[in-house]
């Protein structure tokens, strides 16, 4: 029986940046479908959800920005957004509008591919996961949260750093600390042991 096939789609004006990513992963053994633009992505992403999405920030037309709120936070594949070094600030705007991390230019061919990687197999353990308990009771302020915030907070509450939220999560440290900082901000939290606080006071009282 032969494995299946994961697609990625690449998102990106620049041709020389698509034929480059469009290699790797090929030879990575994806299959992999390359965009110029917003609106042909956004037909095909919709009709045919792929394991992972690659997506420029600056592109003619729609933005990266705005094709991302197009899909909506709740879109079923992780989504990198691909940045330059200026461009942080919004790509961690992008990590609060449902991308799932962001890669800086320029970027290692490599490392994109093991980050795609730890994102896909992520994604699948979490869809394994969605019928076993939450490690968390209710809270306060609950509501407020994301599903990829809530999945932060588990990790932080079990005592994970960071980096090992992360790593278990598919994302880059730095993301932790984006989505650890408004998790904070909505729970109205001063530090991690007054978040974990929060979270555990409220737990026992249930």
């Amino acid at each position: 029986m032969s494995e299946k096939v994961e697609d990625i789609y690449i998102v990106d004006d620049d041709p020389a940046v698509r034929d480059a990513l469009r290699l790797v992963f090929e030879l990575e053994g994806y299959r992999v479908q390359a965009f110029a633009e917003g609106t042909t992505f956004l037909a095909t992403a919709r009709a045919r959800v792929p394991a992972c999405v690659i997506l420029d920030v600056h592109m003619p037309g729609r933005s990266g920005l705005e094709v991302l709120g197009e899909l909506g936070t709740h879109y079923a594949a992780p989504i990198f957004m691909i940045s330059g070094q200026g461009d942080i600030p919004m790509a961690v705007e992008a990590i609060r509008h449902g991308a799932h991390d962001f890669i800086e230019k320029p970027f290692d061919a490599d490392t994109v591919v093991a980050r795609v990687r730890e994102a896909i197999d992520a994604r699948q353990r979490s869809a394994g996961e969605k019928g076993s308990a939450s490690p968390l009771a209710a809270f306060a302020g609950e509501e407020q949260l994301t599903p990829r915030e809530r999945e932060v907070l588990e990790r932080i509450a079990l005592g994970a750093s960071n980096k090992e939220a992360g790593r278990q999560l598919g994302i880059s440290p730095r993301t932790i600390e984006v989505h650890r900082a408004r998790i904070m901000e909505k729970l109205g939290a001063r530090n991690t042991a007054d978040l974990v606080r929060i979270v555990y006071s409220d737990t026992r009282k249930n």
